[in-house]
């Protein structure tokens, strides 16, 4: 018995009927697709094209935007305070501003010794997935060399552009582990600043308002210089003729000064403070509204009170998989 052919007009149905299909497939694949872009472009890495923290809000853009670099220095050993900072820097959303933000260690321990292997392995994951870190010649010791210098002097060769028709960042930021930073109010206050030859931060001795005083410096919690600045540590000599181990920051002030650079510093003591009862008392206290940075955030519950305080989820979005009613946050402020 013969098996039976299909007719012509069956191949051309079927034919068509594969075509329809295979538009539809493109089509449904074209927009899957593209949505997979655009969803790996969120500031927070959550898919395998992860990018490092970088929060560029330049819909608007002017000559006036601000380009702000941040190293977080921090330790390997630290892994669930760096988790847990990733999440409240990359939910920030400041206008007129592009915000970069990495970790900073050094590749040696304190003793001098490598990592162990099990603390680079889980560095090499972290490093695939977030792309957000910077490892420095240095270790992770007072008594050698301040990490602080390595930070500085490694950017110019990381980041100037080939041609060096303009800095690739206005201000560069030293922060503290131990340290939150809101990103707004650092913005609208840095859009008022000077974008050459500044210093900017809390000054140290907390009770000194002058920032401009003989042996004052800004606090290792967080400050921010000019990028001229970052290149003229690179290439001065001055930090060689100074003894740039022990209390790092205290240092670089110490080197600004002997360099007489930093002209315009800024002080912004009451935005930038310690956490209440922290030591020491004369650089803490209460919480506010306005604040730019709280630091010395050395306990995880530390943290989470001023998380709670400014209200950090207050963009959590609506969703079938939970009720934001049962999450019971409490903003303390409005």
């Amino acid at each position: 018995m013969k098996s039976q052919r299909p007719s012509g007009w069956g191949f051309i149905a079927y034919g068509g009927c594969f075509v329809v299909l295979l538009c539809i497939f493109a089509s449904t694949n074209e927009f899957r697709f593209k949505s997979l872009s655009e969803f790996c472009r969120i500031p927070f890495p959550l898919c395998s094209a992860t990018q490092s923290i970088s929060f560029d809000h330049m819909e608007n853009s002017s000559p006036n935007d601000i380009r702000i670099f941040i190293g977080v220095l921090t330790v390997p050993g630290r892994y669930w305070r760096r988790e847990l900072l990733r999440h409240l820097y990359s939910t920030q959303s400041p206008a007129g501003a592009k915000i970069d933000v990495k970790f900073v260690f050094c590749n040696l321990r304190e003793d001098n010794t490598s990592l162990p292997e099990d603390e680079k392995l889980k560095i090499d994951l972290e490093m695939m997935y977030y792309d957000d870190i910077i490892f420095l010649n240095c270790a992770e010791s007072r008594e050698t060399a301040p990490k602080s210098y390595a930070y500085f002097t490694s950017l110019p060769d990381m980041l100037n552009s080939s041609d060096g028709s303009e800095p690739p960042y206005h201000y560069v930021g030293k922060l503290s582990d131990v340290s939150y930073f809101r990103f707004q109010p650092l913005v609208d206050s840095l859009a008022n600043q000077p974008r050459e030859d500044l210093y900017y931060g809390s000054v140290i001795p907390c009770e000194e308002m002058e920032p401009h005083k003989k042996n004052s410096f800004m606090s290792g919690g967080g400050y921010f210089i000019s990028w001229d600045i970052v290149e003229w540590i690179k290439s001065s000599d001055i930090p060689k003729k100074l003894p740039m181990r022990g209390a790092e920051d205290k240092a670089m002030g110490r080197l600004l000064e002997d360099g007489r650079r930093g002209k315009n510093r800024y002080n912004a003591r009451g935005a930038i403070y310690n956490y209440p009862g922290s030591e020491p008392t004369k650089c803490e206290r209460e919480l506010v509204p306005d604040t730019i940075a709280v630091c010395n955030l050395k306990l995880d519950k530390q943290l989470i009170h001023v998380m709670v305080y400014f209200n950090v989820t207050q963009n959590l979005k609506p969703s079938i998989f939970y009720s934001i009613s049962d999450l019971n946050l409490k903003p303390l402020i409005a």
